[in-house]
């Protein structure tokens, strides 16, 4: 009778613990680290918006779940010659989440309704990373006059998906199933625990509880802990803020359930005509180089060019600024 009134205890209480422990730590977190931009409002929704810099308009579009931060290491740097927008989308980063679904129409949407809200001057060079690299695209697409020029940084490759295979598909589902199982953790503080240990120096604790929680797919996450530690470390405990949240996990199983969907759409569409492209890849990649794209492989970079050589993305907006004529 103890023992089984002691599981009980466990398993009410824990739960319970966990609970509190994320609801203090996301009061905390809202006082200590507000965002860093302004909160611009679209159709009842809050968007970030990190905003430096005077002259021709750049807009940086980050990965899948990625958000500004993405762009730290070169913000600043392409400042100095234009105006630079960055962003966080619906349910990711400082964003409200939102109920639309994540497809490319409803994302670039949002893009649009916002730079028109923020009255950043046309045209924009826009610049997108993996998953961005789509969004860009299509943006450019629908609105070919608003846009003078593409860097698309390592982006997600149309062909590698279509048709999509058996393991694709696959993999995509464990993908979803392991982000609803991360909102689920969040939910009851242990992301949130597990971050805090790794970012204090532990390791076999997150480790283990990464592999506890996502099996195989703990490996996808030492990684991105790894591409997080190039950031600045004053970055750190806001990615930190955001991976703890349900939000993030959430939005991104909507991600990549709509993937195959949202690239078949840009497959039917292609290349925006007329557009200058400037394709850069990471040292491993193969990529099918579309006519009138100019190429540019990284020698050394792996798939985030922005934080293994962000010169290499500064080098190429400033060619497209002076293509335009408005270095």
């Amino acid at each position: 009778m103890l023992v089984s009134a002691i599981i009980a205890t466990l398993l009410i209480g824990l739960p319970v613990v966990g609970l509190l422990y994320q609801l203090a730590g996301k009061k905390r977190d809202h006082k200590g680290l507000p965002p860093p931009g302004r909160l611009i409002p679209i159709n009842g929704k809050r968007f970030h918006v990190l905003e430096c810099g005077r002259g021709p308009s750049v807009v940086l579009e980050s990965g899948i779940a990625g958000t500004s931060l993405s762009w730290t290491l070169l913000r600043d740097k392409v400042a100095a010659q234009a105006r630079v927008f960055s962003y966080d989308r619906a349910g990711l980063g400082w964003s409200d989440a939102t109920d639309k679904p994540r497809t490319l129409a409803n994302v670039v949407d949002d893009l649009h309704r916002l730079l028109d809200a923020v009255a950043l001057p046309q045209p924009y060079i826009l610049v997108g990373h993996s998953y961005g690299g789509l969004i860009v695209r299509q943006f450019a697409n629908i609105y070919p006059d608003e846009v003078a020029g593409l860097v698309l940084v390592d982006p997600v490759e149309c062909g590698e998906w279509l048709p999509l295979s058996d393991f694709q598909r696959r993999r995509l589902a464990r993908g979803v199933l392991l982000s609803r199982r991360g909102a689920l953790l969040a939910r009851f503080g242990i992301v949130r625990f597990a971050l805090f240990l790794l970012v204090s120096g532990g390791r076999r604790l997150p480790r283990a509880i990464a592999r506890l929680s996502a099996g195989k797919g703990a490996s996808v996450t030492e990684r991105l802990t790894g591409e997080v530690r190039k950031l600045p470390p004053e970055a750190w405990p806001m990615v930190r803020m955001h991976w703890s949240g349900q939000k993030c996990f959430r939005t991104m199983a909507d991600y990549l359930e709509r993937l195959p969907e949202n690239i078949a759409t840009l497959a039917e569409t292609g290349f925006p005509p007329g557009v200058p492209t400037i394709l850069l890849t990471a040292h491993d990649a193969c990529p099918d180089v579309p006519p009138g794209v100019v190429h540019r492989p990284s020698a050394k970079s792996g798939h985030w060019l922005q934080l293994d050589e962000p010169e290499l993305v500064i080098d190429a907006i400033s060619d497209l600024l002076n293509r335009s004529g408005r270095g």
